[in-house]
């Protein structure tokens, strides 16, 4: 038999499968990767460097879809806001990624542009070094808490007789559609103006 035309396995291929794989179930391994794609187990690992090199290639493709240009606007707070929403859209897209891939360090490196650029935006900005990676975080954590949220059932709480709760039944009935939605408005909210409030207090670390 002659060579296929297009090759069984290449990096992109890999991701895409994975990808799908984890949107299925939440999680990937290697063997099922091979089968999918129609090839030995061992052929895929000369593609990708172990199970943490596919994590790495997954941690690229979703965050491809942030839009990094919402990074050059102005001012920064206009700038941040835009990259959060960005950023929440691309792994709401993928929410079951996100606990995979909270499991390993952040090194794929268009990955880490992101961040370099975010962490230069705030500093620009007036804020000290000590003070910027805790806004980082807690941005993100805020973002993917969020994308989470956007893949969970509209109503997460099951109300019943045996526990009687008139005022949470009163709450939930006045919240209506787009519950994430509200709330990530809420957070994203408070998060500014604590932000704001750091900014114009000045930065305790001008370096």
């Amino acid at each position: 038999m002659g060579r296929p035309r297009t090759p069984l396995l290449d990096r992109e291929r890999i991701t895409a499968t994975a990808l799908q794989l984890v949107d299925e179930q939440g999680d990937f391994s290697v063997p099922q990767i091979a089968r999918r794609l129609g090839a030995q187990t061992g052929s895929v690992y000369h593609h990708v460097d172990g199970r943490d090199g596919i994590v790495e290639l997954l941690r690229e493709r979703v965050a491809s879809a942030i839009d990094p240009g919402t990074l050059d606007l102005a001012p920064w707070d206009a700038a941040l806001e835009a990259w959060a929403r960005s950023y929440r859209a691309a792994f709401a897209a993928h929410p079951r990624t996100i606990p995979l891939l909270m499991t390993s360090p952040v090194r794929a490196p268009r990955v880490l542009e992101q961040y370099e650029r975010a962490v230069t935006l705030l500093l620009d900005a007036g804020f000290g070094t000590a003070e910027v990676m805790p806004l980082v975080i807690a941005l993100e954590n805020l973002v993917l808490g969020s994308a989470l949220d956007l893949a969970a059932p509209e109503t997460m709480w099951e109300l019943t007789e045996r526990t009687p709760t008139p005022r949470l039944a009163r709450a939930l009935a006045a919240v209506g559609e787009g519950r994430a939605d509200r709330a990530f408005e809420v957070g994203l909210s408070a998060f500014f103006a604590h932000a704001r409030a750091m900014r114009g207090a000045g930065a305790a670390d001008p370096a």
